[in-house]
């Protein structure tokens, strides 16, 4: 069953305690380690422009897809609200199962890992901190891009949007992830790029680590509350482990 939350962090809240209360207590000794997908495993732009350019030309759209950079991150649903409207174009839905045809076929496969990623999640993964992926992206499309670059293999589970937008928000998926796998916040943290992933760590009592190799700038996380910063992938193990282990 998908939880419900109602707005703003009082309501992941309650989220997260109707769930716990169906799966049991955290489970106490199992450090966590939640990773967002695009622009911090992955460089996943090549694709997503591809699949935005694609979208307008389906929609009778022409020309290129610029400053797209900021839009990876949030949901979906955001990215083509501000594409379109450039455009003067409210076909939303029409523009997000266009996107996710053409993401879905071709483009996924433009992601690649950032250099010194896969060392660092198999890093983590010989310690006894639980991987798991967290990210806006569509769940099926995170696991065939893993499974793609043979990294799917090293995480307990892989985590992201599914249909009907019940999880879409980072504080819902987060929620939802802790009650599933039944985490201690206490020692858990989620890594990623943006504000959101900040913000779905606070919301959800969890430690919150940015990277600065992706689309978010460093005074985007530092206002979003990061407690901590990483410059290089290469670092990522030792900055991420600290978090659930100090």
């Amino acid at each position: 069953m998908v939880p419900q939350a109602g707005g703003g962090v009082k309501g992941v809240r309650h989220v997260y305690d109707a769930c716990r209360q169906g799966y049991g207590p955290p489970m106490p000794s199992a450090p966590s380690v939640l990773i967002d997908l695009d622009g911090t495993l992955v460089d996943s732009q090549p694709g997503i422009i591809a699949s935005c350019e694609a979208t307008l030309r389906a929609l009778g759209h022409s020309g290129e897809a610029p400053d797209i950079q900021r839009f990876i991150g949030p949901p979906l649903e955001e990215m083509i609200t501000a594409l379109l409207q450039a455009r003067g174009d409210d076909r939303v839905v029409e523009g997000v199962a266009a996107y996710r045809s053409y993401y879905g076929e071709t483009g996924l496969y433009g992601a690649t890992p950032y250099p010194g990623i896969p060392e660092a999640l198999r890093t983590i993964a010989r310690t006894d901190a639980r991987l798991f992926v967290a990210t806006s992206k569509r769940q099926d499309f995170a696991r065939r891009i893993l499974d793609n670059l043979k990294l799917a293999d090293v995480f307990v589970d892989i985590y992201g949007s599914i249909p009907g937008g019940a999880l879409d928000q980072k504080p819902e998926l987060l929620a939802h992830i802790v009650a599933e796998q039944r985490l201690d916040p206490a020692r858990a943290v989620m890594v990623g790029d943006r504000r959101y992933d900040i913000a779905g760590a606070r919301a959800n009592n969890m430690r919150a680590l940015g990277v600065l190799w992706g689309y978010g700038a460093r005074a985007e996380l530092e206002d979003a509350g990061a407690d901590g910063l990483v410059k290089r992938p290469g670092d990522l193990a030792e900055a991420a482990l600290a978090m659930v282990k100090g």
